[in-house]
């Protein structure tokens, strides 16, 4: 999609606006003093109270020049340079200007600030996935282009017996289903990164939906159990049948749903009693492709597909550090409305 352009055509800078408004502003003792003088047809020298007059007159003029440069014209400079050096050289030039100058322009600064900052952390999202994506979708199609050559080279040389036969075929299926999984979760994390309705939703709304997902697990909610939670059903059942079913993987039989609320937030945690998450894994859960079940179709999507919903909705999520057995998120949800 090509970004729109300005019409280009000639405007005056703002310099120029600033220094036309100082003189003429200037220019009006004189033009007083021009005038009464026509008026009265008087002659000769300007008399002391005159010339004082015009050069207070233009004192305060050089002041306000002086003013306006500093606080207007300056900082807006000084972030227009900011912005042509962050797209040359990137995260590197991210830093606030030297002169804010007045109230308005430091928080445009700062907005723009946090915007290239986050247009700068999603490039990186976007090249570090794109590279995952390609290592992810490039073993099943090895694997698959492997077992069609050599079903293809199956000839009276060199016969192959039907076990084999049926292990390449095998292997190309379990290949196509993993690419097929992969696919659909790339798919469900470009839904879960787009804009997404608002919504509210209580607790008592989202336990039916879990328990028809996980119907192996015993879900319990604590705490808040009416507690209206800042996000629509769809997404929140989402979310929390993503953790449901991470636990299930992990050998939970009971999952504990702790809420509580306030009017600065929402916490949630989900709890389980599976296997837990071993010290050396506990940096890694939130990227993308990771997961311990590869072998079992893990994609190593789904905690990806949750922080990103709750990405959209202004909410965070925490591995919790715990001594007891299995594996304990935290939520955090701005407050509902």
């Amino acid at each position: 999609m090509t970004t729109p352009q300005v019409r280009p055509k000639w405007r005056p800078p703002l310099a120029l606006i600033v220094y036309a408004i100082l003189i003429t502003v200037m220019a009006l003792p004189f033009l007083i003093v021009l005038w009464f003088r026509v008026l009265e047809l008087e002659a000769g020298r300007l008399a002391p109270a005159e010339a004082g007059a015009l050069l207070a007159a233009l004192a305060v003029t050089l002041v306000m020049g002086y003013v306006l440069t500093r606080t207007i014209t300056a900082p807006i400079n000084a972030l227009i340079a900011r912005t042509e050096d962050i797209a040359r050289r990137g995260r590197s030039a991210i830093k606030p200007p030297d002169s804010h100058g007045t109230r308005e322009i430091a928080v445009l600064s700062q907005g723009f600030m946090d915007l290239a900052g986050q247009l700068v952390d999603r490039t990186d999202y976007i090249r570090t996935f794109a590279t995952h994506v390609s290592h992810e979708l490039k073993s099943p199609l090895t694997a698959i282009r492997g077992a069609a050559e050599l079903l293809r080279d199956d000839g009276p040389d060199l016969p192959m017996t039907p076990e084999q036969r049926r292990h390449f075929l095998d292997n190309i299926i379990a290949d196509a289903d993993r690419l097929g999984r992969l696919l659909n979760r790339l798919r469900d994390l470009a839904q879960a990164e787009a804009p997404i309705a608002e919504g509210e939703t209580r607790m008592t709304e989202i336990l039916p939906h879990l328990a028809a997902r996980s119907p192996a697990l015993d879900i319990q909610i604590v705490g808040d159990g009416d507690a209206v939670l800042a996000l629509p059903l769809e997404t929140a059942c989402i979310i929390l049948s993503n953790l449901a079913q991470n636990a299930v993987e992990h050998g939970a039989s009971t999952v504990v749903v702790d809420v509580a609320t306030s009017r600065r937030c929402a916490i949630i945690r989900v709890c389980d009693n599976g296997r837990g998450i071993t010290p050396g894994d506990r940096a890694r859960i939130f990227q993308p492709f990771f997961t311990t079940r590869r072998q079992e179709g893990g994609t190593g999507l789904g905690l990806d597909i949750v922080r990103a919903m709750l990405s959209a909705h202004q909410g965070t999520i925490a591995l919790e550090d715990g001594e007891a057995p299995g594996a304990c998120f935290r939520i955090t949800l701005p407050p509902a409305r």
